[in-house]
């Protein structure tokens, strides 16, 4: 009996125990905010052993989170790890290249008819950049063979270039190739129906191996005359019309030929419609005494260059007194780099017209691609290449004794190099 009596007590206390404890359980849960109890309905449950004693239970701990992955997710965006820049090819290229190698970029000789091996000797020897394909005697399948030859000597990133206007400049014909009208006749077309043909032209260009086109024509011709506009007019290959209609027709054949993934050059800035002479063949009629660097001739070439700019522009040989009275304007620093890259904010490739020409002849062949890089261009042109070779040798020894120079002959090839990866031939 005392036995059983004892053992009642016990339980009794027992029982004690664990009624203080769920009591302070439920006190403790009563006492969290909202939703902090279990399933967030313990407040009743603790109103009833609210006055019982006993230690408060802890509160579960929270989820685990890493350091890193707090900071991550918190940190603002422009702290936050950019995303890896895509690789600058025409800087990668321009940084692998000896200054030799640089220098060779800056002068394109021509391929003439019968002369293919020099031209590709001369490409191979010099690391030279671009060839143009002049006279003609040139079909599709003969430009297509040669073409591979010259890749062969100089590499794939090679500029192969063709004067392709059309009417009487068009260099390559037949193989594949169609004749194109003349610039005054493309002027007539709808610039949607250019635009198509243009595209179609470049196709046929591109499948013989030739990638840039030194086209189209942005000249205008405004004399009463167009056939004492030796040049241009005579040969009708501006397209006929006043400035914006001429802008707007050359914006249709950049846009074709960008689509054929062959590129172009706009020409023959600053205009050569209000000259006389032709600068290939003499040295009297090419001074332009009548436009300005505000002239609205000049400004179809800006129109161009911001609505469907090419991938470069060649600058002519006329001397415009109202720029720059005492240079022709490939020579000149007032029409390159003060009105052309200042003015018209260009900062693409500028090739020269050929500097074999005529009214480039009063400058000794060694001087004449120094004077054009210093004016500010990037690519000299030459009909043949000898005078390539005479060029090419005092840009080198110019540029050595220099600095000034050669900082700007470096910045010359950067941008043939980005003109290049442009037209995807950097890989």
């Amino acid at each position: 009996m005392a036995f059983h009596s004892r053992s009642r007590a016990v339980s009794l206390v027992i029982v004690a125990v664990l009624a203080a404890a769920v009591g302070a359980y439920f006190g403790w849960v009563s006492l969290q905010p909202d939703g902090a109890g279990s399933g967030g309905s313990g407040g009743s449950a603790g109103s009833a052993g609210s006055g019982s004693a006993g230690p408060a239970l802890p509160p579960t701990p929270a989820p685990v989170t890493s350091t890193a992955t707090a900071t991550a997710a918190h940190e603002p965006a422009d702290k936050q790890t950019p995303p890896t820049p895509a690789p600058d090819k025409a800087q990668e290229a321009f940084d692998a290249m000896t200054q030799e190698e640089r220098l060779g970029q800056l002068v394109m000789p021509a391929v003439t008819c019968g002369g293919g091996a020099a031209a590709e000797s001369f490409v191979a020897e010099h690391h030279i950049g671009s060839v143009v394909f002049l006279g003609d005697c040139w079909s599709g399948d003969a430009v297509k063979a040669e073409a591979a030859r010259l890749v062969a000597a100089g590499g794939s990133d090679l500029i192969l270039a063709v004067d392709q206007e059309g009417g009487q400049v068009q260099r390559v014909k037949g193989g594949g190739v169609d004749t194109i009208p003349s610039g005054t006749t493309q002027g007539e077309m709808a610039t949607s129906d250019l635009e198509a043909a243009a595209q179609g032209w470049g196709e046929q260009l591109k499948a013989v191996g030739v990638n840039y086109d030194l086209a189209p024509v942005v000249d205008t011709v405004d004399l009463a005359n167009r056939n004492a506009n030796a040049p241009i007019g005579a040969l009708n290959r501006d397209y006929g019309l006043d400035a914006a209609g001429n802008a707007a027709h050359a914006q249709a054949f950049v846009r074709g030929m960008t689509a054929a993934g062959v590129g172009t050059s706009i020409k023959h800035f600053p205009g050569l419609g209000r000259v006389t002479g032709n600068t290939d063949y003499t040295t009297s009629g090419i001074e332009d005494d009548t436009t300005t660097a505000t002239d609205a001739t000049v400004a179809a070439f800006g129109q161009v260059l911001e609505e469907a700019p090419p991938t470069g522009v060649m600058v002519g040989l006329a001397t415009y007194t109202q720029i720059d009275p005492d240079n022709p304007a490939a020579f000149s620093k007032a029409v390159v780099t003060d009105l052309l890259r200042g003015q018209l904010g260009w900062d693409g490739l500028v090739l020269s017209d050929s500097l074999t020409a005529q009214a480039a002849v009063h400058v000794a062949a060694k001087d004449r691609a120094v004077k054009f890089i210093a004016a500010g261009g990037d690519i000299a042109l030459f009909g043949s290449v000898s005078d390539a070779q005479a060029a090419l040798d005092g840009l080198v020894a110019a540029v050595q004794a220099d600095p000034d120079l050669a900082a700007q002959a470096d910045a010359a090839a950067l941008r043939v190099l980005r003109a290049k990866d442009s037209l995807g031939l950097l890989g």
